[in-house]
């Protein structure tokens, strides 16, 4: 499990590392302004579905169901087949309905800044049709135990996405947005180039080709009664942040873009952490809860937790204790002014309450999939982001951007107190031997050392 979990580890952080020079880049070449809010808006639609593919939802449902599957090829593409043909006809409606789709997404746009948006939005969608065959392509290949491809092709987007920046800086803003939205395009063909010749070599174009010949028709019923339930309880946190971004085109210029910069942070410790271990951890489990290896799958869940757990505590203090050092290196040049820098730092503590939540659901959430209690946690998803709208409208008033940050942490931790009662508290205490409990504290403390010398360390240099 180690090995996996190191190389979902080592990928993820490529590409987050060049999704922040992506970032830097972004900020220093279009600031925080109506043009970066138009791109992330009209990048948000396309990348909140992604998140939610890419992260889970889609495998957690497949490989269950194509594990139990008489008939494989002809499970696998008939299943392809159903939900591509859906997402290409969502994606013809928004390229026609273009401008009514922006005028949903970014209500408190002014009407130009909505006409400049609506092409884009349309643009931007088509990812969401190549990003579907590349998460596809990869549960198979994570049911042949490869993740690589994976793991690594994440950064072609963001590389995609920094030669559109590079190419474009010395244009008008305009003219950067609707390079930087070919761009994602460009970078969603380059992750299913790569996933497809990874298949080629796994034998899984040929297991597509064999289903598509086949006359035998495959029961999909199965995975259609869990498909839906599975993205909903995998999406709170991604729709919270899509609800932040249209609440906040009410706010004054540049607050979507302070939410965008500041949740680009908090995702990196869920994604290299929280994500890259419990993808590691699903398969396994799921496996061995169908052997009924109760205990085994246990023990796998006990592990998981205090690696997820010491790493999230580390991120979670040394991101607080230093949040305008962290924006300030990564984005305070060019157009992101200190302004700019100190409002995203604070936006970046609100969203940080809530990573450890959010990162620990990820992992128990992952067990009642693999027990296939999906209606279970779409409910607690329901509520979490019942209470992320009301503490929204509650805290927009008075903290403006940064009560929508917090409103999104306060569903997060609701969440996972609710994934957790499923789970069984007594089940939860079992992990909590001494030994663990005096690692605990001594990790903490470590931390907290560790992120005050970084702080007075910036300050020194």
């Amino acid at each position: 499990m180690i090995k996996s979990i190191l190389i979902n580890f080592i990928g993820i952080f490529n590409s987050r590392i060049l999704g922040f020079i992506r970032d830097l880049l972004s900020a220093s070449i279009l600031g925080a302004n109506i043009y970066s809010d138009i791109f992330f808006v009209a990048f948000k639609l396309p990348n909140l579905f992604r998140r939610i593919f890419a992260e889970g939802a889609f495998t957690q449902s497949f490989l269950p169901s194509f594990a139990k599957a008489k008939y494989k090829p002809s499970f696998a593409f008939s299943i392809f087949k159903y939900i591509f043909t859906i997402i290409l006809i969502l994606s013809m409606i928004v390229t026609l309905f273009s401008y009514q789709i922006t005028d949903i997404l970014a209500y408190g746009f002014n009407d130009e800044a909505k006409k400049l948006a609506s092409p884009l939005v349309a643009i931007n969608f088509w990812y969401l049709d190549l990003i579907f065959i590349v998460t596809f392509l990869a549960s198979l290949l994570q049911y042949k135990k490869h993740f690589a491809t994976t793991a690594f092709s994440t950064a072609l987007l963001n590389i995609s996405l920094i030669t559109a920046l590079v190419l474009s800086m010395h244009k008008s803003k305009e003219e950067i947005i609707l390079y930087m939205s070919i761009g994602v395009i460009v970078g969603g063909a380059a992750q299913v180039i790569a996933h497809v010749i990874a298949a080629k070599k796994y034998g899984i174009l040929k297991l597509l080709y064999i289903g598509a010949k086949s006359r035998k028709k495959a029961d999909i019923s199965t995975f259609k009664k869990h498909f839906l339930p599975s993205v909903f309880g995998n999406s709170t946190a991604h729709i919270s942040a899509f609800l932040d971004t249209w609440l906040a085109t009410f706010l004054s210029a540049g607050s979507i873009s302070y939410l965008y910069y500041a949740n680009r942070l908090f995702q990196l410790p869920f994604a290299l952490f929280a994500i890259a271990i419990s993808t590691v951890l699903f398969p396994k489990i799921t496996k061995a809860i169908s052997l009924e290896k109760f205990d085994e799958a246990s023990e796998n869940m006990k592990k998981a937790f205090w690696y997820l757990l010491y790493l999230l505590i580390l991120a979670f203090i040394f991101a607080v204790i230093n949040s305008k050092e962290i924006v300030k290196l990564l984005f305070e040049r060019g157009a992101f002014t200190h302004k700019d820098t100190i409002e995203t730092s604070y936006v970046l503590i609100m969203y940080m309450i809530g990573l450890i939540p959010f990162g620990l659901n990820k992992l128990f959430s992952s067990y009642l999939y693999a027990t296939h209690r999906h209606l279970k946690s779409a409910k607690f998803s329901a509520i979490s982001l019942g209470v992320n709208i009301i503490f929204s409208l509650i805290l927009i008033y008075p903290m403006k951007v940064l009560g929508l940050a917090l409103a999104s942490s306060i569903g997060g931790i609701i969440l996972f107190i609710l994934t957790l009662k499923e789970y069984g508290f007594s089940e939860f205490l079992k992990f909590f031997e001494k030994k663990y409990v005096f690692i605990f504290f001594a990790v903490v403390l470590i931390s907290i050392l560790i992120s005050i010398a970084f702080k007075y360390l910036f300050y020194l240099l």
